[in-house]
């Protein structure tokens, strides 16, 4: 049995490593890294960290509209499907890599396994919104982290194929902050960020850096970074805390912080992107995590760290029961900082840390049955 899985970004590093390591004990994988995210940081050292293999292809895409980046990713898949042949193309997610490999592999009709179905922030006007809701659609056997998710598909009219496996970054944090803690301080953690040094008013911060005495915040989607005034907001809500925040720098915010804004907070260390587990790591021993990021709300739940998301709506509305996750205009992240402590956790509503055997189990029952 030959499974084709199709990665691009970072995310989807994370939630194919354990999903490959399962993989792997049953059948052949062929991993196709399409070159979404082409910079060294954000996709090949993630390659090591995550103990999975190097991709046996490298379709090196990079950037470009997201016209050009799903048709050249389109194209390249097929050129490996057709020569591959595999029973099945395992995706993850709502990238373009994810979108394009769904199109490639429903004309060359070939089950797509989608791993991560179901989610909805319910606004069109989100890329990821159109690519999500196409490849479900798409879909053979549809993978879904959570109950809501399945309810998702079933307001779509999509019952078959669908199951709620539990979430693979649950599993993945397991295992990576596992190994974060035997082999990583926050001293160690530290040293190894790599300052923006046009950007470094916020050197003096970084000396003043303890456990839970920070902020972590990424900012990376277009409806913040592509609004000048919006992520202007951002930076000086930013900028008015009180204690440091580390801003590691997606390529497209550091290409946009360097044309637009001049005179930056000296609260904030602004730094290259940082690896997975010491920014699990970081995450763990943050005071409060602020993004727009779709998997740092997760992981910042999964290890019971307080979340601003700088967004007007989430597809993992499940971070917002009691109170560990709160959405958040630029200009109130201030004033949600000092919000109360949040309530237990009530129950696990990502599964059980296992999600990943789960999924290639039903992957091999699926794709043996039809040979």
């Amino acid at each position: 049995m030959i499974i084709l899985s199709i990665v691009g970004a970072r995310p989807q590093f994370i939630k194919a490593a354990p999903v490959s390591r399962a993989l792997r004990k049953h059948c052949r994988e062929i991993l196709v890294h399409t070159g979404q995210h082409y910079d060294l940081n954000m996709s090949e050292i993630f390659f090591d960290e995550l103990d999975i293999p190097k991709p046996d292809y490298n379709l090196e895409v990079g950037s470009g509209t997201h016209g050009q980046q799903t048709g050249k990713i389109l194209m390249k898949t097929e050129e490996v499907m057709l020569k591959e042949k595999p029973d099945g193309v395992i995706l993850y997610g709502d990238t373009n890599s994810t979108l394009a490999g769904a199109l490639a592999a429903r004309k060359l009709h070939i089950p797509i396994f989608h791993v991560e179905a179901g989610l909805r922030s319910f606004n069109m006007m989100m890329p990821e919104e159109q690519n999500r809701i196409v490849v479900d659609h798409l879909s053979t056997l549809r993978f879904c982290p959570t109950d809501t998710a399945v309810h998702n598909l079933e307001k779509e009219g999509i019952t078959k194929g669908v199951f709620n496996t539990g979430d693979v970054m649950y599993d993945a944090i397991q295992f990576n902050m596992r190994q974060a803690e035997k082999t990583r301080t926050m001293q160690g953690c530290l040293k190894q960020l790599k300052l923006i040094p046009e950007f470094n008013q916020g050197m003096g911060a970084l000396f003043s850096v303890q456990e839970k005495r920070y902020y972590l915040a990424t900012m990376h989607r277009a409806e913040n970074t592509d609004n000048h005034e919006r992520m202007g907001e951002v930076i000086r809500s930013l900028g008015s805390l009180r204690l440091p925040v580390i801003l590691p720098l997606h390529p497209r915010t550091k290409k946009i912080v360097r044309e637009h804004y001049e005179a930056l907070p000296t609260n904030i260390i602004f730094v290259e992107p940082i690896g997975y587990q010491p920014m699990l790591y970081l995450t763990k021993n943050a005071k409060i995590v602020i993004t727009d990021s779709g998997g740092l709300q997760k992981e910042a739940y999964f290890l019971d760290v307080p979340c601003i998301t700088v967004r007007d709506e989430t597809e993992w509305i499940e971070t917002l029961q009691d109170g560990w996750n709160v959405l958040s205009s630029p200009d109130a992240i201030a004033s949600y900082v000092e919000r109360p402590a949040r309530a237990k956790k009530t129950k696990k509503l990502f599964g059980d840390g296992n999600a990943a055997e789960k999924i290639v189990a039903l992957i091999k029952e699926t794709t043996c049955s039809r040979q």
